[in-house]
């Protein structure tokens, strides 16, 4: 009998962390909190730079990785001559985090760009934000935050505007992910204590928290998923773009074959290279 070559098995996080850690060019804080700070990665040039804004996922979990995770993929793209901002963010089980404050220190990292613009000679006019897993329904309901119910604790002044989103394996509806998931971010009681659904018992919890019922988000965004996924698997993906799809916008869906969930933040992997070619589509 012949054998049978089986497709490489998907990475784990580990695999990441275990290589060496990126240096970036500075770091900024927007907060007084260990969490509230971003580092910039700077290219070479004088600019102005096209900037990309990552955000880590991890379950929206304090006991997980931040964005450690992501400083792989920025130092790659610095090194394809983008300004990367990769930022922090209290999760659950750090004092403050959940709602509103996990929603409220993106923002406030986001809106910290036309303060560090000037001398960083960074292009606001061309900012994608790329989010994976729980960072990517970071970036999406970032990028909806103009249109937040007026009544939110979420509404802040004059956002940020921003070109377009790549998400990675993104966890975008957060009632649909709360009922079909799998358990590998904890089940039902993480979106929970996200949305902090006990103490807002009575409310509408994912009216200005889920990107799905902040439909349509006004900027063009792509859904990128892994065939292997089987911690976001890719039908959240399909589901949510049908939602979209309902409201007249057009994401751009991607599916990467042999991959699982962190090839999309892995610049190593086969993926990248597709991802990479869609942040390059988004910045133009």
């Amino acid at each position: 009998m012949a054998a049978v070559r089986s497709a490489p098995a998907p990475i784990f996080y580990t695999e990441l962390l275990a290589r060496p850690r990126p240096v970036p060019t500075r770091t900024a804080a927007y907060g007084n909190a260990a969490q509230q700070k971003g580092a910039l990665f700077l290219p070479e040039g004088i600019g102005p730079h096209p900037l990309l804004v990552l955000i880590h996922g991890g379950c929206w979990l304090a006991k997980l990785p931040g964005p450690e995770l992501t400083d792989y993929a920025a130092v790659d793209l610095q090194r394809r001559g983008y300004a990367v901002w990769n930022i922090g963010y209290r999760r659950v089980g750090h004092e403050g985090g959940g709602y509103p404050g996990t929603f409220l220190d993106v923002a406030a990292a986001l809106d910290l760009l036309p303060a560090l613009a000037p001398e960083h000679t960074l292009d606001l006019s061309r900012v994608v934000l790329v989010g994976h897993s729980a960072g990517a329904q970071l970036a999406l309901w970032a990028a909806a935050r103009l249109h937040l119910p007026e009544a939110s604790s979420l509404r802040r002044g004059d956002p940020l505007r921003v070109r377009g989103v790549i998400s990675l394996a993104g966890i975008l509806d957060l009632e649909d992910y709360r009922a079909n998931g799998p358990l590998a971010c904890g089940g039902p009681k993480t979106i929970d204590r996200l949305v902090s659904a006990q103490a807002r018992e009575g409310s509408d919890v994912y009216a200005d928290t889920s990107p799905a019922r902040l439909l349509p988000i006004g900027v063009p965004y792509a859904l990128v998923s892994g065939e292997l996924d089987e911690i976001v698997p890719k039908e959240f993906d399909a589901r949510f773009a049908a939602s979209a799809r309902a409201v007249n916008e057009s994401p751009h869906e991607i599916v990467c074959s042999d991959a699982g969930h962190f090839e999309l933040i892995d610049p190593q992997s086969a993926a990248w290279q597709r991802i990479v070619e869609e942040i390059a589509r988004a910045v133009r």
